[in-house]
């Protein structure tokens, strides 16, 4: 299989399977579920660790990496418009809330995954939602993980030396793997997505596949290229008005979706090319 022949079947896959419009579909449960998800996160910090805002802020600042400066905005107004007025309660049922809209967002993922590797949903539907649930709270840690290790990883380890006394050989490993372990975290979560999410009959685990790791450098890259684009080129908010930065923050969320689908796009080409070329050569005398 040439490369070439990979990129033009992927095409053609992503066409077929209506990748478009099902990324629209992610980005909506996206955009349902952050907000209260932002919630029961802060509440959780709140309980652990008292009344130190300053956590909730890096929390927040972690986003500003990869969202537009518009769509961020909206993100920390409207969360600190929602925390003024938040209980116990509200942070219980913002909890329960994300969780349905998060894994109302998976299944969705597992119909395109379905579609992408060809294969029909044969499981019930009470083993669907709770492979789904599972799969949210999973996806949810290792992307936290992968942002705490990215964000704070070398915070992190300078209080540790301070405690323990690592030497600075030791710091100075961790600060040089500390990028590549966040990377690895993401890239677990999208193996972890392709590997339960679709029907398969036949599993293979990989580690590493070409999808995750188009997922993931298509995902920072479009994010980046988005940013610069509505750094010079920002109309939205003249033709939108005040609902300019809700549009972007929904522009982010599908792109996010469509990245994730195309990888999975892409493991599943270079599957079905496998097999027509096992086939092709069993046909040969």
């Amino acid at each position: 299989m040439s490369l070439r022949e990979i990129a033009v079947q992927t095409g053609k896959n992503v066409a077929n399977d209506d990748l478009t419009a099902r990324s629209a579909q992610l980005a909506y449960y996206f955009f349902l579920s952050l907000f209260p998800g932002l919630i029961f996160l802060s509440s959780v910090i709140g309980l652990v660790a008292g009344s130190k805002t300053h956590i909730r802020d890096h929390m927040l600042q972690s986003f500003a990496a990869f969202l537009p400066p518009t769509a961020y905005a909206l993100v920390t107004s409207t969360f600190n418009e929602i925390l003024k007025t938040s209980t116990a309660r509200t942070a219980l049922l913002g909890a329960l809330f994300a969780l349905w809209t998060a894994t109302s967002g998976m299944t969705a993922a597992q119909d395109t995954l379905n579609g992408v590797f060809k294969v029909k949903e044969t499981r019930s539907l009470v083993k669907v939602y709770l492979i789904a649930i599972v799969l949210t709270v999973v996806v949810l840690i290792l992307a936290l993980s992968a942002l705490i290790v990215f964000f704070y990883g070398g915070k992190l380890v300078t209080l540790i030396s301070h405690e323990i006394g690592l030497n600075a050989g030791l710091t100075f490993i961790w600060r040089s793997i500390q990028w590549p372990i966040a990377l690895f975290l993401l890239s677990l979560a999208f193996a972890v997505t392709y590997y339960w999410a679709p029907d398969l009959k036949d599993r293979h685990w990989k580690w590493l596949t070409p999808g995750s790791l188009l997922g993931i450098v298509g995902w920072l890259a479009v994010s980046g290229a988005f940013r610069g684009y509505l750094h010079f080129f920002n109309r939205y908010s003249v033709t939108y008005g005040s609902l300019g930065a809700v549009i972007i923050l929904l522009l982010w969320f599908y792109l996010t979706g469509f990245m994730l689908l195309l990888g999975a796009e892409l493991n599943g080409t270079i599957a079905e090319l496998g097999t027509r070329a096992e086939r092709a050569q069993k046909q040969r005398p």
